[in-house]
């Protein structure tokens, strides 16, 4: 259908006296959603429950009383006639609605347009998942899930959104700690692009969680964390690691020689970290290990660092910090996909060995009868033992830290 202006000259003065009545409007609405939807100017359009004015109005057009039914009924192609027959559009109806209503696009060009504009949109986010492979799924799912639509509300926003989103995930994980505000001035030129709630910082959260296997979540101190994971921090003192009996500091000396926990804080590891260092050091998941081995050997204890669940920025630092002075580290965690995730995100930023942390380990400990509820979650694998994977799936059940504290505190004696 040809929805160029009117060729044969429309005289508009007539026209909007007569189809430019407002009650008509809702007749030429009718008309130009038809246009827009490629329909023909054919056949009738009702009005349910119409005014008297819409009634005396639609007489006026048709030069009849349109009847007295409930609802108003005129036909299309019946104006179209009076528009060419009074010489007031000469190209009918359709000339008149575009000279009323102006130029009209037809919705499937111009849907189409607008899904073309949006599949480009994503080149961007695409382009950065071919660079690392860990944001793929991500890619795909904020394509899908119309996240970014709703974020952004046309293509052209969500390009310069997902734009600056590529500029700082491009940046990350950051090398050494960094506070957040600190960051976003220096990678986006606005210390506050990255504040809570922006439409950036959620699709940019959503990006390093991708980039650093943090587990889903909601709240203050899961967002804290969840930048923390890829080394942003809000601030250096709510960062921490929970220790027993590591030396290095007059303070952490005085809690070992007292055999009991030490809690570190982000602040404390980047202005002095422990200066002392011991050839092997074994780390757990769960602060219940560590409490037990204060509890059972005290000052005896070998060293022993806590992650408590996800491994923070404080963590990460001070893991470095031993391993790049000899250290070797041996890690144990729960048995279950969490467990497997919090280990891979360690093993991303700092190497480790298994402690007692196998699928060896895994199905004496299911054969001991010592095993917990059903798996639940979405498997993933152990690149430090690629047969530990296949056995939960085997296996089913979790096996939890606390559930084998016996054999774990035995090595720590």
């Amino acid at each position: 259908m040809d929805l160029t202006p009117a060729t044969a000259p429309v005289d508009e003065l007539r026209l909007r006296r007569l189809l430019g009545d407002p009650g008509l409007a809702w007749l030429v609405e009718r008309a130009r959603r038809r246009l827009e939807r490629g329909q023909p100017l054919t056949g009738p359009v009702s009005l349910g429950t119409p005014t008297e004015d819409q009634r005396a109005s639609a007489e006026r057009l048709l030069g009849r009383s349109p009847g007295r039914g409930r609802s108003l009924t005129v036909r299309l192609d019946v104006v179209d006639a009076v528009l060419r027959r009074s010489g007031i559009s000469r190209d009918g109806l359709g000339a008149a609605v575009i000279v009323l209503t102006g130029p009209v696009v037809p919705l499937g060009p111009a849907r189409e347009a607008e899904e073309r504009a949006w599949r480009e949109t994503y080149a961007v986010i695409d382009a950065l998942a071919d660079r690392d492979p860990a944001l793929a799924a991500w890619a795909d799912r904020l394509r899908g899930d119309g996240l970014v639509r709703r974020l952004a509300g046309t293509p052209a926003a969500a390009r310069e959104l997902l734009e600056r989103v590529a500029m700082a995930l491009s940046a990350l994980p950051v090398g050494e700690p960094e506070s957040l505000p600190a960051f976003a001035a220096r990678a986006l030129g606005d210390a506050h692009a990255l504040d809570d709630g922006s439409p950036l910082a959620t699709l940019t959260l959503s990006g390093v969680r991708a980039l650093t296997g943090f587990s889903d979540g909601t709240g203050g101190e899961w967002r804290r964390q969840a930048w923390a994971s890829a080394g942003l921090l809000r601030d250096e003192l709510s960062s921490t690691v929970l220790t027993l009996n590591l030396r290095g500091t007059p303070a952490l000396d005085w809690m070992a020689d007292q055999g009991e926990p030490a809690v570190l804080t982000l602040r404390q590891l980047s202005r002095c970290p422990p200066a002392a260092s011991v050839p092997m050091l074994r780390l757990c998941e769960n602060p219940a290990v560590l409490a037990a081995a204060a509890d059972t050997h005290g000052l005896r204890s070998a060293p022993l660092v806590c992650l408590q669940g996800q491994p923070s920025a404080a963590a990460l630092v001070l893991l470095r910090h031993l391993h790049e002075r000899g250290t070797t580290l041996h890690y144990h965690g729960d048995f279950d996909w969490g467990g497997l995730r919090i280990a891979s995100v360690l093993l991303r930023h700092v190497p480790w060995r298994p402690w007692r942390f196998t699928a060896s380990d895994y199905r004496d400990a299911v054969r001991a009868g010592i095993a917990g509820p059903p798996l639940t979650g979405r498997p993933t694998e152990a690149p430090w033992d690629p047969e530990l994977s296949p056995a939960l799936g085997e296996l089913g059940v979790r096996v939890e830290e606390e559930t084998i504290l016996d054999t774990l505190l035995s090595d720590l004696s």
